[in-house]
């Protein structure tokens, strides 16, 4: 069975715009194909719970993945290994990612788990897969209207970089505290669903 977790690290959850975009990417997959189900992993600010101490003190002593500390974190990795597509819903918060998705990263990117060392260098260690990542922000921060700065999109592409992720396609939906530009970006953001290979009207899960 094919599984497709969708990662929403919006404080509004369901009510998120940049959800609304990737439940539709997800709806899409699931009517294309038999065998598929979808995992919803809302980070609100309960879950996951902030890095501690145990949690810390096993990374640096290399603990054993069964480690007591590390259960948050192998599931949050499981959903990862076991996904056929991956898909991220999250809001730019001060030009980045919110705590809630850092959270996220910090319980992913976990060494000789997701990654490992070669030369100095961070080496991932899952395989890759298609993985699209909905930005919501109430800031304009790409075209010619930009008025902000983006750190969120090339940072979280490193990040899944680092941990054998790069088919990585990004969609943004900008200007949302203004409901002119809102609508316009959502419109915009459907179009380029539309006709995305794998998540849009043309899906890699039929080969069509």
């Amino acid at each position: 069975m094919k599984t497709i977790p969708l990662v929403n690290a919006s404080p509004l959850g369901s009510a998120s715009r940049a959800y609304a975009i990737a439940r539709k990417a997800a709806d899409k997959l699931l009517d294309s194909g038999a065998n598929t189900r979808l995992i919803e992993r809302d980070l609100s600010p309960a879950h996951p719970s902030p890095i501690a101490k145990d949690y810390a003190d096993a990374v640096a002593k290399r603990a054993e993945r069964d480690a007591p500390a590390f259960a948050q974190s192998e599931i949050l990795i499981q959903e990862v290994i076991d996904c056929d597509y991956l898909i991220i819903a999250t809001p730019m918060h001060n030009f980045t990612a919110p705590a809630s998705l850092k959270l996220w990263i910090d319980y992913v990117l976990r060494v000789n788990r997701t990654f490992t060392h070669r030369d100095g260098y961070k080496i991932g260690l899952l395989a890759d897969r298609p993985t699209l990542v909905v930005v919501g922000s109430g800031g304009v921060y790409h075209g010619a209207h930009a008025r902000q700065p983006d750190y969120l999109s090339s940072y979280f592409a490193l990040i899944l970089a680092t941990i054998g992720i790069n088919n990585v396609q990004f969609i943004h939906l900008q200007g949302l505290v203004r409901p002119d530009m809102a609508e316009q970006s959502r419109i915009l953001a459907e179009r380029q669903l539309a006709v995305h290979p794998v998540f849009g009207l043309v899906s890699a899960a039929t080969g069509s």
